[in-house]
């Protein structure tokens, strides 16, 4: 499982990109025509709609790596149900560099709230059955870590972080290799004896031949409908892990799980998610 705790030096290259993203060579060109660059403010963060939050250290680095002298407060901790209103963090300081981070912050927190509030969502539809819900590698390119962070903090587990964390089986693997049995003969002959193999079956005559040629550790059962999936469960015994995936919403996810597999993944948990509305308010307390 990737940690539930990303250091500093994980989430400072992505701020450090989206500010310089943001702010381009000249700054935040309307704040300094139109505000004192001797004015403080306090701005306050909060929640809009009820969710999950996550992504605080992205709030407050926005802010810290423009001027280290900013006060960032935080109410809430990432993991902690929100609801509409609640006060997630303030930041206090020089107001136009709050400003001139504001939307960094904003969209970073926002988007990684709205992966762990669905998140939330499906884990506890699946409560009940002891099915786990993952995400996958289908994340927006440099934002794996802080996306797959989300999903933990959404009472999700990860699935492969990268390529090499694990063999993954897919159809396109078992048609260039020749089919199921030779795919999964190389792949035992070579890994050691730390690495799993996941197999992608579609059809109960793939698991079948699969189970007939030695078997894996994970059998990834795609696109199956519950009777499908039912079935494999029971074909499968408890020998490996079953992980079902393909198609999979909040209101298809019970009747998943209800037919016995182990873990469900879905891929738009990172790549398709409605971000969670967060506001920052200007407060006139300073």
């Amino acid at each position: 499982m990737w940690p539930r705790h990303l250091p500093d030096l994980e989430w400072r290259p992505i701020i450090e990109a989206a500010l310089r993203e943001d702010l381009g060579i000249g700054g935040d060109v309307t704040s300094q025509l139109v505000i004192d660059p001797a004015a403080s403010a306090r701005a306050v963060f909060r929640a809009r709609k009820a969710g999950v939050l996550a992504g605080l250290p992205a709030a407050r680095l926005a802010f810290s790596c423009l001027d280290p002298q900013l006060h960032f407060k935080a109410m809430k901790q990432d993991g902690d149900r929100l609801h509409p209103g609640d006060v997630i963090a303030e930041v206090s300081g020089n107001a136009r560099t709050i400003l001139a981070a504001e939307r960094t912050a904003l969209n970073l927190l926002s988007h990684l709230s709205g992966i762990a509030s669905v998140t939330r969502q499906i884990v506890d539809k699946v409560a009940s059955f002891g099915t786990r819900v993952t995400c996958t590698r289908k994340t927006l390119p440099g934002l794996r870590a802080l996306q797959k962070y989300a999903v933990l903090m959404g009472g999700g587990h990860n699935h492969r972080y990268r390529l090499d964390d694990a063999v993954m089986i897919k159809d396109n693997h078992i048609a260039i290799a020749g089919g199921i049995a030779p795919a999964l003969t190389m792949a035992r002959r070579h890994i050691g004896h730390m690495m799993k193999i996941s197999l992608e079956v579609d059809s109960l005559a793939q698991l079948e031949a699969a189970m007939m040629a030695g078997g894996a550790d994970i059998y990834l059962l795609d696109n199956m409908s519950p009777e499908l999936l039912r079935r494999a469960v029971e074909c499968v015994a408890g020998k490996a892990v079953t992980e079902a995936s393909g198609g999979i919403t909040p209101e298809t996810a019970a009747s998943v799980a209800e037919t016995g597999v182990d873990v469900i993944s879905l891929g738009w948990l990172t790549h398709s998610v409605t971000a969670l509305d967060i506001g920052l308010d200007i407060s006139s307390e300073v």
